[in-house]
C-alpha cells in the first residue's frame, strides 16, 4: 500500500476544499493507496473511506474563508512538518501539497519564500529545482502528451536573476534533472534542452554576455559527461513544436521565463514537483484562490493531477 501524506495549505484558501474533493476522486481511481489529509479536523468533513485519514493539526485561530489570518501561520508550517517527517521516516512514500500564501508565513516572522525553499532546509538539501509537468490542454498532434518545464532560479527578483546564474549552479541543476527524471519519471536517457538568459540567446553576445561567459560553457561541459543537452536557445522559440517534441524537458533560466508559457499551455493541468529531495513531492500549479474560497468552486483538477504524478513518480521510483 502506497501512503501519500496531502497537506491543505491557507486554511483561509481553497487548500481544504480542493484537498478533500481531489483526494476521494483519487481514491475511486487507485486501489493501492491510502491518503493522510495534514488539515485541523474542524476544516473538512470527508465521507467515509477506509482510504483516506486525517492527521489533526490544529489551527492557533478561527478561519474565515477569504481573509488571511497571521496567526494560522504557525500551523500551515506544521502541517508542512508532520508531512516532511513522516515521508523522511517512511511513514509516508510521498507529499501532495495545496497552495499557501508566502506573505501571510513572512509577516508572522518566518523568513519563508516558498514550498520549494522550505523543503529544502528541512530536508537538508543543498539544492532543489521546480519542475512543473503537466498536460497541455490543447488538442493539437504537435504537441507532447507532458509538457515538463525546470527552473535554474525560483523565486528571486528579476534584478538579481543575472549574477545567480553560475555555471556550477546549470551544471548541478542538469545533474539533479536528469537523475530525477531517470529514477522518479522512468525516462532511461533524458533529453534536456536548455534557454539562454537574454533576448535571441544574447544574439552572438551584442545582447549580453551569459550565454557566452557562463550558460554555453556550462552546456558543452555536461555534453563531454554525457548528458544529453543542448542549447542556450532562445526563450522565445524554445517552445516550439519541434523543439518540445525532442524535449524530456525545458531548463529555463528564471522563473516567467518557463512558467508564463507552461501555464498557458497547460492551465488546470498542471503539477509542481520539487526535484533532488530525497523524498517525493508536488503541489498545485496556482495560488490560494482567497476570492472563490468557501464557496464550493474551487477546481481540484490541478490537486487531482498532483496526486496522480506523485503516485506514478512512487511506482517508478520503486520498480
Amino acid at each position: 500500500m502506497i501512503h501519500i501524506a496531502l497537506t491543505t495549505g491557507e486554511p483561509a484558501g481553497i487548500g481544504p476544499e480542493i484537498s478533500q474533493k481531489a483526494a476521494q476522486e483519487f481514491l475511486k481511481q487507485h486501489s493501492d493507496v491510502s491518503i493522510h489529509l495534514i488539515v485541523d479536523q474542524s476544516l473538512v468533513n470527508p465521507q467515509s473511506h477506509d482510504r483516506l485519514f486525517v492527521k489533526h493539526c490544529e489551527l492557533a485561530d478561527q478561519v474565515i474563508p477569504g481573509q488571511l489570518n497571521v496567526l494560522n501561520a504557525p500551523y500551515v508550517l506544521q502541517t508542512l512538518d508532520v508531512a516532511i517527517d513522516g515521508c523522511l521516516n517512511g511513514d509516508y512514500q510521498a507529499m501532495v501539497t495545496a497552495p499557501v500564501q508566502k506573505s501571510i508565513i513572512s509577516d508572522s516572522g518566518v523568513k519563508f519564500r516558498g514550498h520549494t525553499e522550505y523543503l529544502a532546509q528541512r530536508c537538508k538539501t543543498d539544492l532543489v529545482v521546480m519542475m512543473l509537468c503537466g498536460k497541455p490542454i490543447f488538442e493539437s498532434s504537435l504537441l507532447p502528451d507532458q509538457l515538463r518545464v525546470a527552473l535554474t532560479t525560483t523565486h528571486i527578483p528579476l534584478q538579481k536573476v543575472s549574477a545567480s546564474i553560475t555555471a556550477e549552479l546549470i551544471e548541478k541543476t542538469i545533474e539533479i534533472v536528469w537523475q530525477d527524471l531517470k529514477n522518479k519519471f522512468g525516462i532511461k536517457d533524458p533529453s534536456i534542452y536548455v534557454t539562454g538568459l537574454n533576448p535571441h540567446a544574447g544574439e552572438s553576445s551584442h545582447m549580453g554576455l551569459e550565454e557566452r561567459d557562463v550558460i554555453s560553457p556550462a552546456i558543452e561541459r555536461m555534453k563531454q559527461k554525457n548528458y544529453r543537452v543542448s542549447g542556450p536557445y532562445p526563450g522565445d522559440t524554445i517552445f516550439s513544436p519541434d523543439k518540445l517534441k525532442s524535449a524530456d524537458v525545458i531548463l529555463a533560466m528564471y522563473h516567467d521565463q518557463g512558467l508564463a508559457p507552461f501555464k498557458f499551455a497547460t492551465f488546470g493541468e498542471g503539477v509542481n514537483v520539487t526535484l533532488g529531495l530525497p523524498i517525493v513531492r508536488t503541489s498545485v500549479d496556482h495560488g490560494t484562490a482567497l476570492s472563490v474560497a468557501g464557496k464550493g468552486k474551487a477546481d481540484s483538477s490541478s490537486m487531482l493531477a498532483a496526486l496522480n504524478v506523485a503516485y506514478q513518480m512512487v511506482k517508478a521510483k520503486s520498480s
